[in-house]
Order: C-alpha cells, then structure tokens, then sequence
C-alpha cells in the first residue's frame, strides 16, 4: 500500500502521554503526517474538517468515547472508509463484538511496542515503505 508518509493519521486519546507515545511510534515507522484530538468529539470536528485515512483512537475517553466516535465515522460518507484502530487498555469480548458490529479494523491493547502498532497498521493496509 502507500508509504507511511501518505497516510494521514488522527490519534485521539484524552492521555496526553498516550497520543505523545502513539505519535512517536508512527513517525518510526515512517508516518509523519498525523493529527491529534484530546477526545471524540474533537475528532470527529477534525474529521469532518478533513478526513484521515487512519484513526487511532482510545475507547475510553470523556464526552464521546471511542465506540462513538467509531459509529459516528462510519455514518459519515466522507469518512466512512478510513481505516479505524481501536486503542484500549481492556479488550474484553462484549468491547471487541460491538466494535465489530460498528466496523472498526483492528485493536491496539495498551501497554504497546512500535513493532505491535506496524503489525496492527500492515493487518489494515498491507506492507508500509
């Protein structure tokens, strides 16, 4: 698929620390171009504003949580086809079949190395240069 540098990235979580972490490991791995959103409802103004073809987003945020915003994005024609992971620090069954059910593409389990966040993005778009 693309070079990481032509996919633009929305990263959102309401940890600080999170999207910094998220950020850094994208740029390893060659994706440079990325947004930040401290939680759903910012994301989806930035979505709406310009689509991404990622999303990273935590599910536990304030405001609209991660499975909201997954919903959202994909009643939305212009953002409905990007790429969605959902990031989260409990991947119980009941989050992963609802998750499924509104379409996401993968999950990131927190804590996460840069090797797990490539192979989770390559399961989503195939090889990145």
């Amino acid at each position: 698929m693309p070079a990481g540098s032509a996919i633009e990235t929305l990263i959102v979580d309401d940890q600080l620390t999170i999207r910094s972490l998220v950020r850094s490991g994208l740029h390893q791995l060659g994706i440079t171009n990325t947004r930040e959103a401290a939680d759903g409802e910012d994301a989806l103004r930035l979505l709406i504003t310009r689509p991404s073809h990622l999303v990273i987003s935590d599910f536990n945020m304030p405001k609209l949580d991660g499975l909201g915003l997954l919903r959202a994005v994909r009643a939305h024609e212009p953002t409905r086809k990007a790429a969605f992971i959902m990031l989260t620090g409990r991947a119980d069954r009941e989050l992963v079949q609802r998750a499924h059910q509104y379409g996401v593409n993968n999950y990131l389990v927190k804590p996460f190395t840069v090797a797990t966040l490539r192979e989770k993005i390559e399961e989503v778009f195939g090889a990145i240069t």
